[in-house]
């Protein structure tokens, strides 16, 4: 007998193909309607996201991360304009990247097409469950999601107008599927779903990501956390450090794309840390910083070495003077987590040398970190961020939910 999750996965199989050979005129009807849904059954999405805050708050989970679970009429809206704006943006399915000719007259070229069935693990953030069945539809994929427990209801309610929207406009709603059991034991077998999923996408926390890489027998592709650096050069301009550290810190905290640490250039330490440690401050952020950065602001805690490499999450932010930018260098790419670095420097040498040495999958010269993100990019929202360099890297967006296969013409060839 076939499980609960087999079973959706024969039927998602199947919608997949069908969506596969969808025009991106039907794909963008369907996306529309499913944003209209959304908004229509908005207070029932709120409900249940009110349940999910709820019992989160009983259980004593920050409120960095409830923060992250919270839905308000204004985020559905914003969920919804997002399904929208897809529509706006090329639909890659179908294109002819190249087309060569052979000497015996082979025309050969090479063709996007869908990755077939995503599966996307996920952790509390409603809000990517439309946005991952959006990019997954618009680019012809099929899609399970297996969203964490804290955000159950508001999932259920959300794929439930989803899969109405579709119905609407003529199309399979089996295209979009929600794993409801989120137990470990129902997420090890989506982790082993061959037969139906082509690769699996986790996004959440280091061990989410750790358990998928580790268990899945799905090609998977691995979205990174984000313990990203702020490097403050001894070139940099003040008010401009600031306020660049300040708002990648702490304009959304709990998000992958926040800062956790910054590095300053010696020369740069006494006129810049103390201001960029007071307006942190300010907002609520505590320091942890090693013996030269504590000499300098009073009340800053000491940084352990398991500090250089956390991903807080919070309003914490660890804090160390370097000697110059090779030092800075070498640190962050000890670290980091591949994600998102910025320096602030006027120094173009500098800043053209951290963009070739550092590794990460976004690099920044006098911007946030909080840049990183699939609809800051252009590409309408992205199904997460890629810290590895197999297949994708950085926010994934329409072309990287694509692969590319082969595409032939003859004339009667046969090969002697």
């Amino acid at each position: 007998m076939k499980t609960e999750l087999q079973i959706k996965g024969a039927a998602l199989r199947e919608a997949s193909r069908e969506l596969s050979n969808t025009g991106s005129a039907k794909k963008d009807e369907g996306l529309r309607a499913a944003a209209k849904a959304l908004r229509r059954h908005q207070g029932e999405i709120l409900a249940a996201n009110q349940l999910d805050v709820q019992a989160a708050r009983e259980k004593g989970v920050r409120e960095a991360m409830i923060d992250r679970l919270v839905l308000t009429e204004q985020r559905i809206d914003k969920i919804a304009q997002a399904l929208e704006n897809l529509t706006s943006l090329r639909d890659p399915v179908g294109e002819v990247l190249w087309m060569r000719t052979r000497p015996n007259g082979l025309r050969i070229g090479k063709k996007r097409v869908p990755l077939g069935v995503v599966g996307i693990i996920y952790e509390s953030r409603p809000n990517v469950t439309a946005d991952a069945f959006g990019l997954c539809f618009k680019s012809g994929n099929g899609v399970m999601l297996r969203g964490g427990s804290d955000a159950i209801q508001s999932n259920a309610a959300i794929v439930a107008a989803l899969k109405e929207g579709l119905s609407e406009a003529g199309l399979n709603p089996e295209a979009v599927q929600l794993v409801e059991d989120t137990s470990r034991e129902t997420a090890a077998e989506m982790m082993r779903l061959r037969e139906y999923i082509d690769v699996l996408i986790p996004r959440g926390g280091a061990g989410l990501i750790q358990s998928v890489v580790n268990e899945a027998t799905i090609p998977v592709i691995e979205t990174g956390t984000g313990n990203c650096h702020i490097f403050i050069d001894e070139s940099a301009d003040r008010s401009m450090a600031v306020s660049i550290t300040v708002n990648a810190k702490t304009q959304r905290p709990g998000v992958c794309n926040a800062a956790e640490s910054l590095l300053v250039h010696q020369k740069a330490a006494a006129s810049h840390l103390p201001a960029i440690a007071k307006a942190l401050m300010e907002k609520g952020v505590e320091l942890r910083g090693d013996e030269q950065s504590r000499a300098l602001v009073p009340g800053m805690r000491p940084a352990t070495e398991e500090d250089w490499g956390t991903e807080y999450t919070d309003l914490i932010m660890s804090v160390k003077i370097v000697r110059d930018i090779e030092e800075a260098i070498q640190h962050i790419n000890r670290y980091n987590t591949r994600h998102s670095e910025a320096i602030i420097t006027q120094n173009y040498a500098n800043a053209e040398r951290f963009l070739q040495e550092i590794d990460a999958a976004a690099v920044y010269v006098n911007a946030s970190t909080r840049f990183t993100d699939g609809e800051e990019f252009g590409f309408g929202a992205e199904i997460g961020i890629s810290t590895q360099k197999l297949h994708a890297t950085g926010p994934m967006g329409l072309e990287e939910l694509t692969a590319t296969k082969y595409v032939v013409y003859g004339d009667g060839q046969i090969r002697s």
